[in-house]
């Protein structure tokens, strides 16, 4: 078994549309980035790519190629579920946790976890999404930004 960790923080910005876990949320700001700027999808990324030792996301997508302008990190993570099969893993758990004021995302869990435990291929009491607040404190507390965590386990498939 090898575990990997993740972790990703973008600016609240207006005039973009929210998403996190592969759900728009409803919000008069959104998160700056060259993709979508799923916080939580790139944690999960990076989490998953680092328990197979192979790089991060900005490696495997980055910025600066046309082809990921704009693009949904559910597709990012799609591609990422992808590579661990034809790597020889498969991906065993997934925990993330969210650090934001606003919005609160608990209306939204359920669907998070069905879309992202599909699109990983894995039972969705294999995922789990937690949020948290920064109790008021950075740049996260005042609400300019949005982060997030992820660990994911995979394992080799013989």
């Amino acid at each position: 078994m090898r575990i990997g960790l993740g972790y990703d923080i973008h600016r609240l910005v207006e005039g973009r549309k929210l998403f996190l876990g592969g759900v728009e949320i409803p919000y008069i700001k959104g998160l700056e980035g060259y993709s979508d700027a799923d916080v939580l999808l790139h944690a999960i990324c990076d989490a998953i790519l680092g328990a197979m030792g192979k790089d991060d996301i900005g490696i495997h997508f980055p910025n600066d190629d046309p082809k990921f302008k704009g693009i949904s990190s559910l597709e990012l993570l799609h591609k990422v579920a992808v590579l661990a099969e034809a790597s020889g893993f498969k991906i065993i758990n997934v925990d993330s946790t969210l650090i934001l004021e606003e919005p609160k995302i608990l209306p939204f869990k359920a669907r998070m976890k069905k879309t992202l435990a599909s699109v990983l291929g894995i039972d969705e009491d294999r995922l789990n999404i937690k949020a948290t607040t920064q109790e008021g404190v950075g740049a996260i507390g005042r609400g300019e930004a949005i982060a997030a965590y992820a660990v994911a386990s995979v394992e080799e498939i013989k």
